[in-house]
């Protein structure tokens, strides 16, 4: 294993304007809608050639789909890590600092580092006067900062499921699908349109592998189709769910799964053997040994046994911290879940419901804001009607304040949903402010056993912690 730190100097920088860091996020949040036009990502292309192609020598993992890339990330970095390799993240999106999207090893850059690599990239896109919207000079500057820490793999995440993502530059040694559903059909469809699903796919590349966790066996049979038709491997899909502790094997265990297949077949297809520590690999494949074991084997076996995966996953955390975690120590509870799009709020129902099975909850609040204008809000509020015909408790919706980098703009119509959702029998009542609906959830739910859920966008994660007073978010790496 290379003994690389996250504050690794840069090799080079190149010369020009070295603007501060909060210069630097003022040009990031000024370009978000730049090079809209550009379907073709040559400008993109253009600055990675100068950079010497770091999207092609960079080893990487693409991680694409509807929900749970940010949690599959997560978990097949902390794997990749158990196998010796360093390993580069670029998550999408932030929560309170745009350095949340580049981590190496699971350690999110310092201040410096991200200033100094975000000089480096934008002066060069200045020289060639290319124009380049915030997530292409985001990406750049991942796989430069990937490429001079010397990463033995780098790990990026889509931000928009489209032929036009900046991730697409790369090409992938293998492409991880968690699921693909359409955001406007209901959480029951047993299929998604087959448009969708080349969009999401158009980021695969000749002798890509490509593996999905969807549970439609439609999708799966479309999105091999399709991936056989662009030249790529098609892998067997994820048919279990990862040993995680309860609850979160029913909510996050697919997602761990797929992790643990990403890594599998990295590590046995790709991965230079020579460079990396596997004494204590929990997924590489051995040679099969012929006959029974020599007394010494067993001996030695019984003396120093190997750790297994479902201990790995038995000692690892199940959440995402800062995005989907359980805060058992706060009074009360409190539940992040960055859920958007239905199939996300299914799975969260699921999840609250499991954790009033494991402790009878005494008082339950929902604290829902959400952006995303796509959103059928019927389905939401058919399932929230579900929800609460077996568990008691209430929904404040209240405002979200929109978040440059973020999915989705204008928030909800608060009071219109309020309504329509107090139609159905459900309590609910809206609020003017995050401050004044987390403060009123606050008082409806018991101390020591009730639980507030704050979910609908990653807006409304990012304006919890802003309420609780952090500049930024420790590092994901528990």
């Amino acid at each position: 294993m290379k003994n690389v730190t996250s504050q690794k100097p840069l090799a080079s920088k190149t010369a020009g304007k070295q603007r501060s860091y909060s210069e630097v996020i003022d040009y990031l949040e000024a370009r978000w809608s730049e090079n809209q036009a550009d379907t073709t990502l040559s400008a993109l292309k253009q600055l990675d050639k100068a950079f010497g192609s770091p999207s092609q020598k960079v080893p990487t993992i693409v991680l694409a789909g509807t929900n749970g890339k940010s949690l599959t990330s997560h978990f097949t970095t902390r794997l990749l890590r158990e196998e010796g390799l360093t390993v580069g993240t670029f998550y999408t999106p932030h929560v309170l600092t745009y350095n949340e999207r580049f981590a190496l090893n699971n350690e999110t850059i310092s201040n410096k580092t991200f200033t100094d690599v975000a000089n480096e990239v934008i002066n060069a896109a200045e020289d060639l006067t290319l124009s380049l919207n915030s997530f292409e000079l985001l990406t750049m500057m991942a796989l430069v900062h990937f490429k001079q820490s010397e990463v033995d793999v780098a790990i990026l995440e889509v931000n928009e499921n489209s032929p036009t993502d900046a991730t697409n530059i790369c090409s992938a040694k293998i492409i991880a699908i968690t699921r693909i559903v359409d955001p406007q059909a209901s959480p029951d469809a047993k299929s998604t349109d087959a448009g969708l699903i080349q969009e999401v796919l158009s980021i695969v590349k000749p002798g890509s592998i490509v593996i999905s966790a969807d549970q439609s066996k439609l999708n799966l049979q479309t999105m091999q189709d399709i991936v056989t038709e662009k030249g790529g491997e098609w892998a067997m899909p994820i048919r279990k769910l990862a040993p995680l502790s309860y609850p979160f094997e029913q909510l996050h265990g697919r997602c761990a799964a797929l992790a643990e297949r990403i890594t599998s077949v990295y590590i046995n297809s790709f991965a230079n053997r020579d460079a990396v520590l596997v004494t204590n690999s929990l997924l590489t494949k051995k040679k099969g040994q012929r006959g029974r074991p020599t007394l010494e084997i067993k001996r030695q076996t019984e003396l120093n046994p190997k750790r297994t995966i479902e201990q790995f996953w038995k000692e690892t955390l199940s959440t995402l911290p800062g995005r989907f975690q359980l805060l058992e120590k706060e009074k009360p509870t409190v539940l992040l879940d960055p859920a958007s799009n239905l199939d996300a709020f299914k799975n969260l129902l699921l999840g609250i419901r499991l954790l009033h099975y494991k402790r009878p909850l005494k008082g339950l609040t929902v604290v829902l804001g959400c952006n995303n204008q796509e959103l059928d809000t019927h389905e939401l509020i058919k399932l929230l009607r579900y929800f609460f015909k077996k568990t008691s408790g209430q929904v404040i919706v209240c405002p979200v304040e929109p978040m440059l980098g973020h999915k989705g703009h204008q928030s909800w119509n608060v009071e219109k949903i309020t309504n329509d959702i107090k139609s159905l029998k459900i309590k609910a009542k809206a609020a003017t402010s995050f401050a004044d609906a987390f403060e009123a959830a606050q008082k409806t739910v018991d101390e020591r056993h009730g639980v507030i859920v704050i979910t609908g966008s990653t807006s409304i994660i990012s304006e919890y912690w802003k309420h609780k007073g952090m500049k930024k978010l420790s590092t994901p790496n528990a």
